[in-house]
């Protein structure tokens, strides 16, 4: 039994490598894509599909465990990954009204595919065997930043224009990738109590099918009721106020390394022809940063001596650097260019160099909120989890929606000043949420 969970866990594990593969490479190159048609009828923004796909992935993260519950994890994740799929083939021909309404799909999905996801990893995993687990799921995931951008970049390297055969060509090839990740959840298998189970129900009538989907729905409406309320108490609370704006920053700085700042490198005609192929090297560079910052800080916080206010503040400090440097090395009309190229002279001549280091650290940067708002919440909330969870997710993505429907008309300079704001601020509230805990945790001093 203990053979066949791990099987799942990997296999798990690869589902989301494949789609996620496709998925954040699209994300990363789309509003360059989408610049460069020659289809005059088209009038979408990559921006304002991001913005739809997280918006409506907030709202969708409220019911979706009631989906899980009555069509079972694995059903929803093949669901899931085909409306991915969907999304990425309309790049092949795009129109406007596809592109948008499979935004609004896909972010139905995000919702399905990430709840289903925890459930079917809790239901393989025991007590010994989850953090194992986790760490392969992850592991595994975050290696999607770097197969499809490496692609990218040997593909696009040395080309001033995307063709609409270059087009075709990678996104026939993404398509494929995501219909390969999503046929992977076929070869899932039922936990072992599961099977236990259905053998026994193998044996009745099948008449009482319908009944069991029934009986699931009326107790997945009144789980989903109960979450909610859950919910609602727990947004009311002080540390999840205070850790709201810190999830808010998590929100925008995600929208920025996602989507932005590779578009920003496509545009700079500095770059000249190496210009597109950099959008792919940068989301690779990304992704190393995440790997490496996630090993590292889960590392560094089992020690006493590394806090999570020490790695808050350290991301911060490196988020303000890196923002700080990209005001520099581009131009400020960068994520707002019309054409394929940006008008407007940077303060110094745009740097590679600089370019890939800031990728890193954005990179970097975003582990270091990330994984300490995943801790605080599972120590804060340890036995209601999945409301905090679900409450983390929902201003993450709301905040990225937003940011994402203001990219395309704010200059270089208002968006990092946004997040520059909101950043201190939401480092100072973290702050806060870990000195209430540590004051409520001591012990009283005797007399």
């Amino acid at each position: 039994m203990a053979d066949m969970r791990t099987f799942n866990v990997c296999i798990l594990g690869l589902g989301f490598l494949f789609i996620f593969t496709a998925f954040t490479t699209c994300g990363n190159i789309e509003q360059t894509v989408i610049k460069s048609l020659s289809n005059t009828t088209f009038t979408g923004s990559g921006y304002h599909s991001l913005g739809i796909i997280y918006g409506v992935f907030s709202v969708s993260n409220l019911c979706a465990s009631a989906i899980v519950t009555i069509l079972g994890p694995r059903l929803t994740m093949f669901l899931s990954g085909i409306l991915y799929s969907s999304y990425i083939a309309v790049f092949i021909f795009p129109t406007t009204w596809s592109f948008y309404l499979t935004s609004v799909l896909t972010g139905v999905g995000a919702a399905m595919l990430w709840t289903a996801q925890g459930n079917y990893l809790v239901q393989n995993s025991d007590a010994s065997t989850i953090n194992r687990n986790t760490g392969i799921f992850w592991g595994l995931l975050q290696c999607s930043m770097l197969f499809g951008n490496l692609y990218i970049y040997f593909d696009w390297r040395g080309k001033t224009e995307i063709t609409d055969g270059t087009r075709k060509t990678v996104f026939v090839v993404l398509l494929v990738v995501s219909v390969l990740g999503t046929l992977t959840f076929i070869v899932l298998r039922k936990a072992g109590l599961q099977e236990e189970i259905l053998s026994e129900e193998e044996g009745r009538s099948l008449l009482s099918a319908h009944i069991l989907y029934k009986q699931k729905a009326v107790s997945a409406a009144r789980e989903a009721k109960s979450e909610f309320r859950t919910v609602l108490q727990l947004f009311q609370s002080k540390p999840i106020l205070l850790l709201s704006c810190c999830m808010a920053y998590s929100g925008l700085e995600l929208s920025f390394y996602s989507g932005v700042y590779g578009t920003c490198i496509g545009a700079t005609r500095h770059f000249g022809n190496s210009a597109q192929g950099l959008i792919g090297l940068s989301g690779i560079v990304v992704g190393i940063g995440e790997i490496i910052g996630g090993g590292l800080f889960g590392l560094m916080c089992k020690n006493n001596r590394f806090r999570r206010t020490s790695v808050v503040f350290l991301g911060m400090v490196v988020h303000f650097i890196t923002f700080y440097l990209i005001f520099l090395n581009f131009p400020n009309d960068a994520p707002v260019a019309f054409g394929t190229d940006t008008q407007l002279e940077p303060y110094l001549v745009p740097s590679v160099s600089i370019a890939l280091l800031c990728s890193f650290l954005l990179g970097l940067g975003d582990s270091c909120f990330n994984t300490q708002l995943y801790s605080i919440l599972g120590c804060v909330y340890a036995e209601r989890s999945a409301p905090a969870f679900t409450l983390f997710k929902f201003i993450q993505s709301i905040c990225a929606a937003m940011a994402f429907f203001y990219s395309g008309h704010l200059l270089l300079s208002w968006q990092l000043l946004v997040m520059v704001v909101l950043g201190f601020a939401g480092t100072l509230c973290f702050f806060l949420v870990e000195r209430i805990q540590n004051v409520s945790v001591e012990p009283p001093q005797s007399l």
